[in-house]
């Protein structure tokens, strides 16, 4: 058996890749919408305060415990977990760190394909002359598989291959020649593309080039708080999930990046330095860019409309457009600058995603880093088409929902019970401290131990039967009605609308409105449903139907409402789409939890040691 004796080149280059696992797309894409979303200033509060109990407790969870089972020569976090109690059910715990890891990464890849895209395209000036619909539009186009938005066929998809192939590359390249390589020189540049945007943005003045408003108006907006919103348990909820989801805890990564330090390496000072670094760069950065160069030339109305579909539509709809507004050199100069801070933030997150599956294969099987790697770079490809090709029917947000969501909450849960009341609470401040460059406060023993869980179980309890609206008040079980967000409402299908059948011969109107029009657009048909509220805002959708196909119910100028045949034909409806890709991630779970099962009895056979 040839054992896996890879380890950090440098200090520096450990806390730079565990920083860049961390620094990723939520940092300036989702962090900034979360924000306004949920009370501006006053989402720091309950935004720090899950930093300090959740966020930093589980960095220390993660580095002490894949540090612990580094010792035995275990480097994925089913034998991690494995190493710290005796007992079956925590090796099974720990298929959740791949699992994730490997499930986030085939939906996440292409989102950082996305990237490279349009860094080409702001080189190449494709954005030029465009309007704001325009701009829209080709980020329409783009998502659409089948449409090419210059002339390359399957443009995206071909994206996604190189993107994949890099991060590939890379991997088999190992820690210190690949991972830490591309850390020391992809967190650098993404801090001063950062800065380089930030300062822009900032120092954006009225009548500019275009712009409204100053880039402090966007700032203040950002930032003045809504202190009632700390009453709304939907904030707290918000916040603990963007500390889940800018740390990347809850997903195996950190616990693999561990696992290859020595007994008494630091990880106290390392872990506290990767957070910190992190958080600097959401909340300075990530703050500073979008939000006050989007209101400068948009307005603040217009600007917590696009927040309603979230960071990806200002980050990809609106933000090349805006940047043309600067001219043809500083534009694409901007372009760059924005899509490669992203890439950057991307692939260094993508990165951390391949070792733990890359480490267990490595571990238990004998398989060499070049094919682990590509063994890696195979299954992300497959798992990532539907993402590709189902885009619009819902498989990208499935994907991110049951894996870069609710798996990351019920895997940091139940590794801080087994940390703190399993392995025990003793053996594991012993295990944070050892070799501290940094004092530990001693609070946070008690913090680890009691806070943490209790917090993470009402966080899942929350995500579980978070109710219609919002409204906690209402504690009657019997009248108790599920947010079509929550876990239980998802698996119910609320939300879904009519069309809740797999197949059907008729398709219903999802919402009430005037038929619009019914037109043409990139060859392909549309129904456009237009609705006025009581204050006169227009709201629209467009519904995509075959003329070969289907038949027509509805004329232009006919009122309908949703419920209402649009038209008839062969129709294989969303929800069809949204339970295959569910099924799918089980199936990949359970795959998972076969070779655990198959690598444990391999060790017995062998008598190699799997356990403490």
């Amino acid at each position: 058996m040839v054992k896996n004796t890879e380890a950090w080149g440098s200090r520096v280059g450990l806390v730079l890749a565990m920083a860049g696992n961390a620094v990723g797309f939520g940092n300036f894409l989702r962090f900034p919408v979360q924000a306004v979303q949920n009370g501006g200033g006053a989402f720091i509060i309950p935004y720090l305060v899950s930093f300090l109990i959740l966020g930093i407790p589980l960095l220390m969870i993660e580095w002490s415990s894949g540090r612990f089972g580094g010792q035995f020569g275990h480097h994925s976090t089913p034998f991690i977990m494995g190493s710290m109690d005796k007992r079956w059910i925590w090796k099974y715990v720990g298929v959740f760190g791949i699992f994730s890891n490997i499930a986030i990464a085939s939906y996440y890849c292409y989102l950082e394909s996305w990237t490279i895209s349009y860094i080409f395209h702001s080189l190449f000036g494709t954005f030029n002359g465009m309007s704001q619909f325009e701009v829209a539009g080709f980020f329409s186009n783009y998502l659409d598989v089948t449409t090419s938005t210059t002339g390359i066929p399957y443009e995206a998809l071909i994206f996604f291959i190189l993107c994949l192939a890099l991060n590939t590359w890379i991997l088999s390249r190992g820690l210190s020649g690949g991972i830490e390589k591309v850390a020391k020189i992809g967190v650098p540049m993404l801090i001063i593309f950062g800065i380089f945007l930030a300062y822009r943005g900032i120092t954006l003045k009225a009548g500019e080039d275009g712009a409204v408003y100053d880039g402090v108006v966007g700032l203040n907006f950002l930032w003045t708080p809504d202190y009632s919103s700390l009453a709304n348990p939907k904030v707290w909820l918000a916040a603990a999930g963007q500390i889940f989801f800018t740390l990347s805890v809850g997903m195996g990564s950190i616990q693999c990046y561990a696992s290859y330090l020595k007994k008494r390496d630091d990880i106290a000072l390392n872990a506290m330095s990767a957070g910190w670094m992190n958080e600097f760069v959401e909340i300075v950065l990530g703050s500073a860019v979008i939000i006050p160069i989007a209101i400068g030339y948009l307005g603040i109305d217009k600007v917590v409309e696009l927040t309603g579909i979230g960071g990806l539509g200002l980050g990809f709809r609106t933000m090349p457009y805006l940047f043309e507004q600067w001219g043809p050199i500083l534009s694409a100069l901007a372009g760059v600058s924005f899509f490669g801070l992203l890439f950057f933030a991307g692939i260094t997150s993508s990165l951390a995603m391949g070792t733990p599956g890359m480490g267990f294969m490595m571990d238990e099987f004998n398989w060499s880093r070049k094919k682990a790697a590509i063994g890696f770079g195979t299954v992300i490809f497959l798992l990532g088409l539907p993402t590709i090709f189902f885009f619009a029917e819902g498989v990208f947000d499935e994907y991110d929902y049951w894996a870069g969501t609710v798996s990351l909450v019920v895997f940091a849960l139940l590794e801080a019970v087994l940390f703190s009341w399993v392995f025990g609470m003793d053996k594991g401040w012993r295990e944070i401290t050892a070799g501290a460059d940094v004092r530990i406060p001693l609070i946070y023993r008690f913090i680890i131990k009691y806070v943490t869980p209790v917090v993470l179980i009402l966080v899942f309890t929350g995500a579980l039967i978070r109710p219609v609206n919002d409204d906690w008040s209402n504690l009657n079980p019997r009248e108790w009605e599920f947010h079509n967000e929550s876990i239980i409402g998802q698996l119910q299908h609320k939300g879904i609308g009519p069309n809740s059948e797999w197949f059907a011969n008729e398709f219903y109107a999802e919402n009430s409105g005037v038929v619009d029009s019914v037109f043409i657009l990139r060859e392909k048909t549309y129904i456009r449903i237009s609705n006025t509220d009581k204050d006169g805002k227009v709201s629209s959708k467009d519904y995509r139907f075959k003329k070969a196909k289907h038949s027509l119910k509805v004329q232009p100028g006919e009122r309908i409402e949703a419920g209402e045949v649009l038209y008839s034909g062969k129709v294989i409806n969303r929800v069809f789409f949204i339970d295959m890709s569910r099924l799918l991630l089980l199936s990949v779970f359970l795959m998972i939890s076969g070779l655990v099962y198959y690598a444990w009895r391999k060790r017995i056979k062998e008598g190699r040691p799997v356990h403490e």
